[in-house]
């Protein structure tokens, strides 16, 4: 399974991972629809912090754009809270020494000293004008309606739309949330700005086109102390962090540094796109890559690193399990804190019901089943039940609700399961002379007892398609490759 892990040590920010996906093989050719939708370019480069290579993501207007930096501007761009509430040039921290800023587009942190980063910096296209101004915060500060509008209205590909559209969702939800408005009536400031956009929409493009199969994070440091907003002074991480995380399932850190590390943005693209784990799962790495954040921390390189590599079978248990025994028997499987959904459906279509777990497990559904059913007057029916964490079932649920046209969705007992230890090995079969790949799933207990061996069959499938052998076949030779025993 091809897999990419992030690794958030320092925090994340949008135009972090824009520059950790760039660096870790992605072709930033593909952001070509931001650019000819909005007023901006992408500038990428290369720096290093505390010795480490890293790539830069710059977001600057073009000549048709507002003809201004928001670095030179002496505006009012005071936050409301709505944006995650920072005031520009007023959080409580000293710009000249400020010791950790990303460029993100809910933040105005920027050290105007870092608009350009060094002279490693080119233009995606390098037809564009060089009279370009920073795009940070400058544009239409938009509504959360008119950026689904927007996004809408760059003819993406499905799956990068999605993305795109579910990360602002998140960011529009756990605003709303905070501040105890609706959905439609919340207002982005810097985050429906053109970099903002940029950054969000930059991500779903690049990361579509690194082609993974499965995306996790390690926990992503948030940072510490406190932050200045128009409300008041609060505590790290800002309330629209704190909620993206409770939402999403997003685990977070403490540290390493007293300040705001995760951003908004990061947070909500890290929570639509990655499933939280402890430690980055077994790996085969094929690519690794940093993206930088704009200052430089003393002691802690202030980048995000993504890693892409074969394997990665994820750990979904907590960082310290609870056990299936007491008594340090063998033959233990790992606690897994759940929700566990069911609705009924009398009225759903085929097309519905087939394109309907894709949708759930983007919405942070772990697993989906559809059964048959029989209703009342002898309807014929569907019951829906899934299975997600307790931190993800409100949203989830109303992705349910919304895509099935439900009346209603319960949440039945179930708190918890026990799982098994999950990784997957490559088999390389030799047919007539030829090498064939083959992905095999191992299924373990806690103390590392061996009880299932499975190969993937869409993997066996291409290979029976191939060399003429049947697929049970080649099920059973891939299975036997990686058997302990075998």
């Amino acid at each position: 399974m091809r897999t990419l892990v992030f690794d958030g040590r320092t925090g994340a920010a949008g135009d972090m991972i824009c520059g950790a996906l760039i660096a870790a093989g992605a072709d930033p050719d593909v952001l070509g629809p931001v650019e000819d939708r909005l007023p901006v370019r992408y500038e990428i480069g290369e720096t290093r912090k505390n010795g480490v290579r890293a790539t830069t993501v710059d977001v600057t207007l073009t000549e048709h754009g507002e003809e201004r930096s928001t670095i030179d501007s002496d505006s009012d761009d005071t936050h409301e809270d709505g944006d995650d509430g920072h005031e520009d040039g007023d959080d409580g921290h000293d710009r000249s020494d400020d010791p950790h800023h990303h460029r993100d587009s809910t933040h105005h942190h920027r050290d105007s000293t870092h608009h350009h980063r060094d002279s490693t910096h080119h233009h995606r296209d390098h037809s564009h004008p060089h009279d370009a101004h920073d795009a940070e915060g400058v544009g239409a500060h938009r509504t959360y309606t008119e950026v689904v509008s927007l996004v809408e209205s760059m003819s993406l590909p499905e799956p990068v739309e999605s993305v795109a559209l579910d990360a602002f969702e998140l960011l529009g939800r756990a605003e709303a949330s905070v501040h105890g408005t609706s959905l439609a009536d919340t207002q982005f400031h810097e985050v429906g700005a053109d970099d903002a956009v940029a950054d969000v929409v930059g991500a779903a493009l690049l990361l579509a086109e690194l082609d993974v199969e499965h995306v996790v994070t390690t926990p992503v440091a948030v940072g510490g102390g406190d932050v200045e907003m128009i409300h008041g002074v609060y505590p790290v991480p800002t309330p629209a962090v704190a909620e993206i995380a409770t939402r999403s399932g997003l685990v977070t850190v403490g540290g390493p540094v007293e300040r705001e590390l995760l951003t908004p943005t990061g947070a909500a693209i890290l929570g639509t796109v990655a499933e939280s784990v402890d430690a980055a799962p077994r790996l085969q790495p094929t690519a690794t890559g940093y993206g930088a954040g704009d200052a430089t921390l003393e002691r802690h390189p202030n980048v995000l690193r993504a890693v892409v590599g074969d394997g990665g079978g994820a750990h979904e248990g907590p960082a310290e399990p609870h056990r299936a025994g007491t008594d340090g028997d063998r033959g233990e499987l790992a606690y897994d804190d759940i929700a566990v959904l069911e609705t009924n459906l009398d009225d759903a279509t085929p097309e519905e019901l087939g394109g309907l777990q894709e949708m759930l497990k983007r919405a942070g559904a772990r697993d989906v089943a559809i059964l048959p059913m029989t209703m009342k007057k002898s309807r014929p029916g569907h019951l829906v039940k899934v299975i997600c964490k307790p931190g993800d079932a409100e949203t989830v649920a109303e992705r349910l609700a919304r895509e099935t046209g439900t009346l209603g969705v319960r949440q039945v007992g179930a708190t918890h399961r026990w799982i098994a230890d999950r990784t997957f090995e490559t088999a390389t079969l030799d047919v007539d002379g030829d090498a064939y790949e083959v992905a095999v799933k191992i299924a373990s207990t806690t103390e590392g007892d061996v009880y299932d061996i499975s190969a993937e069959y869409d993997d066996a499938a291409a290979v029976a398609s191939s060399t003429g052998l049947p697929v049970r076949e080649v099920l059973r030779r891939a299975e036997e490759t990686v058997r302990p025993d075998g």
